[in-house]
């Protein structure tokens, strides 16, 4: 998962592969909650491991529910619908919706001493309409602050259910579902539940009656206004259970098929299809009349794009009632940048109580990449910017808010295939962890873009420089890949020294580095499937980096393979040679520099911090010495790029050094023109 501030993404051309999604969000915390309320032991499989499950199994496990997680599988023993702990207990359920609904209902019902809160936004997401049926059954729930809102407070109920239960239905789904899946529990006598208004998101009721059957609980429905728990009911343990896929997430890749893939490489997405129990699959019918070309098997979709043409990226523009698929339709509203004309989607005003005000939040983003908008209180409409013009005026560069928003920042990326080829920012990547942590590394592994647009920041300078804590801080804080080039020129040295090759023998030395295989994870770096991280950070394989590095040979072996760490999202390489010889287009270069005397001194603290004795005088001399070596070779000599920028950290922090790199950085990339990277 990106941890990264921001996420740069390059102009994305083409996709095609195959993607395995995770598990459905809604699907997951429905099972982990029934599960721990049925007696005996459920193992649930393809758990979604998220922000909002582990929300969901930290308060079960709060509860004495037994839970093993292993993975994806999670084995629950179930409290049998009796709680273990009643007294003083306090829930944290983040942003999480599926969790906090629910929840309220079961304990409500049960009864004990809890509070149950969450982030801020949690305490903006209206509460009161579930909370109001909860005390009509009887229920104590009281507001700690804003009424109708979370946080709240739960006490012992005085249950009495001569009376049906009425909820409102057109503000969310969630709180019909929390009553379902609690009632079950207290039906000592038939409970019925009846909608007032019409009841939105109805695709997630059926998720919710599908699963109750399945843990034993058979409701009874007159049409979508009343509902019957029937007496005695009961739930019981499937023993085992497989989460299905998550519809929602499958959108971002139909629709990123229907912009980028085509008949002969198309985009496969594994996990879910026609067979979904989920409302949202019906994703595929709304693609489908934009135009996206779509095969479903029972377990998997196949995507490919219309017949349009690339350049202008035409799809059709829809009128659409989105009612019955409220999550997925966030992507079609991106989709519509993409589209002839204007599109319209209506009955979407659970919008407005999600995560955040996704139709405003929507509006505001999209006009940010040019597009023309006009929102409602239930509806979107949609103009996207200006296709017919050479260059795509319309088009513009765009850093997208997310509003710690999964579904934002999922959708947003979207936008990366834009025909004007402009890059997109994308603030807080790591918001799509509430749903799908790897939805950019998914993204990544189908997504295509032309080598040279994807960007390239060369810190090139002399040894003891700093340059490699540098380039690695700086591609953490951008969520980029990292290539120590230093660090392939020590393995060289190190395996060649390993097997006995005489380090005078360019050509025995340069077969040995075409004969590597080389991995670099976090601070891991493997040779041939062995970590030898520690072996290559000595002094001595300094020394034999140093000596290897010069042989032409031995820098033509590696030179493929440094440009092929060259991948997206972006790539900070460090180096010598990085700006001049190996990525010269690169679009940010920088030397890094600091005095002899510097360099010294800070490589004399390094090494007596791991207890070993040296001398500053040998250390500033054997410096000076591979300074003016690495200078005056033949073969790619150590010098700053023409177009470089110069860095002397001899009096700065590591943090400043990063702080002016990022600057750097982000001028380059806000002033981004189509042919500048």
């Amino acid at each position: 998962m990106f941890d990264s501030v921001f996420l740069d993404l390059p102009p994305l051309q083409s996709a095609t592969g195959v993607v395995q999604l995770p598990g459905s969000k809604s699907i997951s915390n429905r099972v982990l909650l029934l599960s721990a309320l049925c007696q005996g032991t459920t193992v649930v499989h393809d758990l979604l491991d998220s922000d909002d499950t582990r929300v969901m199994l930290t308060a079960l496990r709060q509860l004495g529910c037994g839970v093993d997680v292993q993975g994806t599988t999670v084995t629950m023993v179930g409290l049998g619908g009796q709680l273990k702990q009643h007294d003083a207990l306090e829930f944290f359920m983040g942003n999480a919706g599926t969790a906090m609904r629910p929840l309220t209902a079961a304990l409500a019902v049960l009864g004990g001493d809890f509070t149950l809160k969450g982030v801020p936004r949690m305490h903006e997401r209206p509460i009161g309409d579930l909370v109001q049926a909860l005390r009509s059954l009887g229920c104590s729930v009281d507001y700690l602050a804003n009424e109708g809102f979370p946080p709240l407070k739960i006490g012992k109920p005085n249950l009495k259910m001569d009376a049906p239960i009425q909820v409102r239905g057109d503000v969310s789904s969630q709180f019909l579902t929390a009553l379902l899946l609690a009632l079950p529990l207290v039906a000592t006598k038939d409970i019925h539940v009846d909608v007032v208004g019409e009841l939105i998101s109805k695709p997630y009721i059926d998720i919710t009656l599908k699963l109750l059957s399945r843990f034993g609980v058979q409701v009874q429905q007159q049409g979508w206004s009343r509902f019957t728990i029937p007496a005695g009911s009961k739930y019981l343990s499937p023993k085992d259970i497989y989460v299905e896929a998550d519809a929602s997430s499958a959108s971002y890749f139909v629709a990123l098929g229907g912009l980028a893939a085509t008949v002969d490489k198309p985009l496969r997405i594994l996990g879910v299809g026609a067979a979904s129990i989920q409302g949202d699959i019906k994703f595929i019918d709304a693609a489908a009349q934009m135009g996206v070309q779509i095969r479903a098997e029972p377990n998997a979709l196949t995507v490919w794009r219309g017949n349009w043409e690339v350049q202008t990226a035409f799809l059709k523009a829809i009128d659409l009632d989105c009612n019955h698929i409220p999550d997925a339709a966030m992507t079609l509203a991106v989709m519509a940048l993409y589209a002839h004309g204007t599109t319209r989607l209506r009955n979407i005003a659970s919008w407005r109580v999600k995560e955040t005000d996704r139709i405003a939040a929507m509006a505001t983003e999209l006009r940010k990449l040019g597009a023309k908008v006009q929102e409602g209180v239930d509806f979107i409409r949609i103009t996207p910017p200006t296709h017919n013009s050479p260059s795509h005026t319309g088009w513009r560069f765009a850093s997208i808010h997310t509003y710690d928003d999964h579904r934002m920042a999922m959708c947003a990326s979207l936008a990366a295939f834009n025909p004007a080829g402009l890059p997109v920012r994308i603030e807080d990547p790591q918001c799509v962890a509430k749903t799908f942590p790897d939805y950019f590394e998914a993204l990544f592994s189908v997504a295509k873009a032309d080598t040279v647009n994807i960007p390239v920041i060369c810190i090139d300078g002399p040894t003891a420089s700093g340059k490699g804590t540098l380039a690695s801080m700086i591609a953490k804080q951008l969520g980029y890949h990292y290539l120590d080039s230093g660090a392939l020129y020590r393995l060289v040295g190190f395996a060649a020294s390993q097997v006995g090759v005489d380090l005078d023998d360019e050509a025995a030395v340069a077969t040995i580095a075409l004969q590597m295989k080389i991995g670099f994870d976090r601070d891991r770096v493997s040779l041939n499937g062995i970590d030898v991280a520690d072996n290559i950070r000595s002094e001595a394989s300094g020394m034999l980096a140093s000596k290897v590095s010069s042989y032409p040979a031995v820098r033509q072996a590696l030179f493929d393979l440094q440009l092929g760490f060259r991948k997206l999202p972006g790539l900070v390489a460090d180096g010598r040679d990085m700006g001049t010889v190996i990525f010269p287009d690169a679009p940010l270069k920088v030397f890094l520099t600091a005095s002899a005397a510097t360099r010294a001194e800070r490589r004399y603290k390094q090494l007596i911090s791991k207890g070993i004795s040296a001398k500053i005088d040998s250390l500033r001399a054997d410096l000076e010495a591979r300074d003016a070596r690495d200078q005056s070779r033949s073969a790619a000599p150590l010098v700053a790029a023409k177009d470089a920028l110069m860095l002397d950290n001899s009096n700065l922090t590591i943090e400043a050094s990063v702080t002016q790199v990022l600057e750097w950085w982000d001028k380059k990339f806000s002033r981004f023109a189509p042919s500048q990277l």
